[in-house]
């Protein structure tokens, strides 16, 4: 068939206006289908060129484009094309919704808090990367309810621990008062040491609120360092300093190594840094037997600077060494205060405040005792 230049304008005019109208009808079809299922989007896909070629022929045959006999033609192999399309539309959509109900089966168990089980393929890399994504979910919420339940437990033997700690020296200040009220001491000097045993009672109370308060603010993330570009060895050596009375009044010899030596520049809170270090080193000194010796060291490598402290404490039992650094965790033998002991919250507040930091810290038992050591990251480096 031989078709003159303006009669190929008008067919292509034709066939343009077919196009458009038809795609049209399909999209608005496509979008009142959208909250049916993924087979019947299919089946306007399919069937919108089968009927854009079938309107558009239709419009050739009545403007004379094309015979009758030609229009028979095309219509049969557009409707064998059409079925071709159908059943791959078909086979596509049974296919993707098969994917689609395994990930929204594995999503509803998911919900539930059972176990995450993806399917074992999926048919399009959309629906795969979502399943991944549901796998790291999976994964990222378990962590969470992990985490959400070891919180749950430090937090009630938090509550257990301190309110125990917090009854004892409030029944001593108490007993200490009424016999003051009661004018059961008699002289100066009983009364002089019953004002000076409440007033540490209440210094030790004050104490435990401000390691509690510490606490929360760790564990709300309301913990703000001030950091500094310096050198460890300068806040370990102020440690000592202060560390040094107590350790000269139990007759502890308190060892230092690698402190005199220019070490690496690192960004710290000195003041928060300080408070890790002297706590460590009050646990070491209070634990060492007299006559005993608390070793502090510094180190370093390519990515952090490292402090640590070693006692002669006779070590921490197996079932203690990973729970040291809990809430309120201090071990069997300690659970009854000491006169100058805390709440047992020391070591959590020290992790809590090298976290910050970015930094790890850690306990083992090496010899007679153990050592805490502390990881800090290098100025400029990241945590490895």
């Amino acid at each position: 068939m031989s078709l003159r230049p303006h009669e190929v304008g008008q067919l292509l005019a034709v066939s343009a206006a077919s196009a458009v109208v038809v795609t049209v009808a399909g999209l608005a079809l496509l979008r009142a289908a959208r909250r049916r299922s993924f087979r019947d989007a299919a089946l306007i896909v399919a069937l919108t060129p089968v009927i854009t070629v079938t309107v558009a022929a239709a419009l050739a045959t009545v403007a004379m484009f094309l015979s009758t006999e030609q229009f028979g033609v095309l219509i049969t192999l557009v409707v064998f094309a059409g079925i071709a399309g159908l059943v791959t539309a078909m086979v596509l959509a049974r296919t993707i919704m098969a994917g689609s109900d395994a990930l929204r089966v594995a999503t509803e168990a998911l919900s539930r808090g059972e176990p995450y089980v993806g399917p074992t393929s999926t048919p399009s890399a959309e629906l795969g990367a979502l399943a991944i994504e549901l796998q790291a979910a999976h994964a990222n919420l378990d962590e969470a309810r992990r985490y959400e339940r070891a919180i749950e437990t430090s937090r009630r033997e938090l509550i257990a621990w301190v309110s125990h700690d917090l009854r004892t020296p409030l029944a001593g200040i108490r007993a200490m008062a009424e016999a003051l009220e009661d004018n059961v001491v008699s002289t100066d000097d009983d009364r002089s040491l019953y004002h000076r045993r409440i007033r540490i009672e209440v210094d030790r109370l004050a104490r435990m609120v401000d390691d509690l308060f510490e606490l929360s603010r760790i564990h709300s993330g309301e913990l703000h360092l001030s950091l500094h570009h310096m050198m460890v060895g300068d806040v370990v050596r102020d440690a000592i300093a202060t560390a040094m009375p107590v350790a000269q009044a139990k007759r502890v010899q308190l060892n230092s190594d690698g402190l005199d030596s220019a070490g690496p520049l690192v960004d710290i809170d000195p003041h928060a840094l300080s408070r890790v270090i002297g706590n460590l080193l009050s646990n070491a000194i209070r634990y060492t037997p007299h006559d005993g010796a608390v070793s502090i060291a510094a180190a370093h490598d390519a990515e952090f600077a490292y402090v640590s402290v070693r006692d002669e404490c006779g070590g921490i039992a197996d079932v203690d060494i990973d729970r040291v650094f809990d809430v309120a965790y201090r071990g069997a033998p300690a659970r009854t205060p000491e006169p100058d002991g805390g709440a047992g919250l020391g070591l959590a507040i020290a992790r809590g405040i090298v976290d910050a930091h970015r930094g790890r810290i850690g306990a083992e038992n090496v010899g007679t005792g153990c050592r805490f050591t502390i990881a800090l990251p290098l100025s400029g480096a990241m945590p490895g």
